[in-house]
């Protein structure tokens, strides 16, 4: 294709994001706190059409005058769609009610991807240890299966807690680490093409499956159970979501589209990080859940349950319908 005939294909987008730019770029200046009519998702979809189209004319060394519009233009689209100018609480509530339910909307693919990576090997893992409880040997020693009869016996006094702890504070530190640990791993695993995400979602649906069909078929579920109800709203949730920002960084590698690898990767990586921001928060709550509320044994299990259902029915409506007036 002549520079010509490719600057007359995309010249209708290009002076839509100009024009969607200079309307932002001048409201800024004039420090206008009124709410502009221009639909977000319209600029970064220009944004990411412009961005191929210059790394297109890079490659076949069309004109410079065409060259430098482009770079004027993702710059200046850059800026806007990625520099933060706001911070404190305001900036906290615009992230927590608008970008990071809208973000997991987006990703919707790579979510139902990671739910579906991790859930199956959870459920068939559970079904099939609780049919032949010697498998939980296959996934943990002796040593750990009996542990966790003794951190879910009826007889504890903490559920869940496990014997070198001595406080539910020692333990919110755990599952802190454990819980940021595991999410890290689904996330980096997505470095590895994808395939690093895929596996540590399988482990840990095939480990939490492995113990859930051993506890049960042991008679302790209803302390295993009345435990993980609550916090696992938030846990599991984080876990999937993680994995799913790894997908999308796999996904970048291994499908560039009309982008350098390293420039698809940088990409994928800022339109995952809204997702780390709200997956670390969702930790920090399960960890806080699961270490004073979940581990307590004076609170009756019609409450957690109740409070449970309220905790999933909530997480699962924040996602859904969160920030869609705001999205466009």
């Amino acid at each position: 294709m002549t520079p010509l005939g490719f600057e007359q294909m995309y010249e209708g987008e290009w002076a839509e994001l100009e024009g969607l730019l200079d309307s932002l770029l001048r409201r800024n200046r004039r420090n206008s706190a009124g709410k502009p009519n221009v639909s977000g998702a319209r600029v970064a979809a220009l944004y990411r059409r412009a961005c191929e189209h210059l790394a297109l004319a890079r490659s076949r060394s069309y004109p410079a005058y065409m060259i430098d519009r482009l770079e004027r233009m993702t710059a200046d689209a850059h800026q806007l769609i990625y520099q933060r100018h706001e911070f404190g609480m305001a900036r906290v509530k615009q992230m927590a009610t608008v970008e990071f339910p809208c973000a997991v909307r987006s990703h919707r693919g790579y979510v139902a991807a990671a739910a579906a990576t991790f859930l199956l090997p959870t459920i068939l893992i559970a079904l099939l240890v609780y049919s032949r409880p010697e498998l939980i040997l296959s996934v943990v020693d002796s040593a750990t299966a009996a542990s966790f009869e003794d951190m879910y016996s009826p007889a504890a006094d903490a559920i869940g807690r496990t014997r070198s702890a001595s406080t539910d504070w020692v333990m919110f530190g755990f599952y802190i680490r454990n819980n940021v640990s595991v999410a890290f791993q689904c996330f980096g695993g997505g470095l590895f093409a994808g395939v690093g995400a895929l596996f540590f979602l399988a482990y840990n649906g095939v480990f939490s499956g492995a113990v859930a069909g051993y506890l049960t078929q042991r008679g302790l579920s209803a302390t295993f159970y009345s435990f993980v109800a609550t916090h696992s709203a938030f846990e599991l949730t984080a876990i999937v979501l993680a994995g799913a920002a790894g997908l999308r960084i796999g996904h970048a590698l291994l499908a560039p589209a009309r982008l350098t690898r390293l420039q698809s990767l940088v990409e994928a990586t800022r339109e995952s990080a809204i997702l780390l921001y709200g997956i670390t928060a969702m930790l920090f709550i399960a960890a806080a859940i699961e270490a004073f509320w979940s581990s307590a044994t004076w609170l009756p299990a019609p409450l957690k349950y109740s409070v449970a259902a309220t905790c999933w029915i909530a997480v699962l409506g924040y996602f859904t319908f969160q920030g869609r007036r705001h999205a466009g």
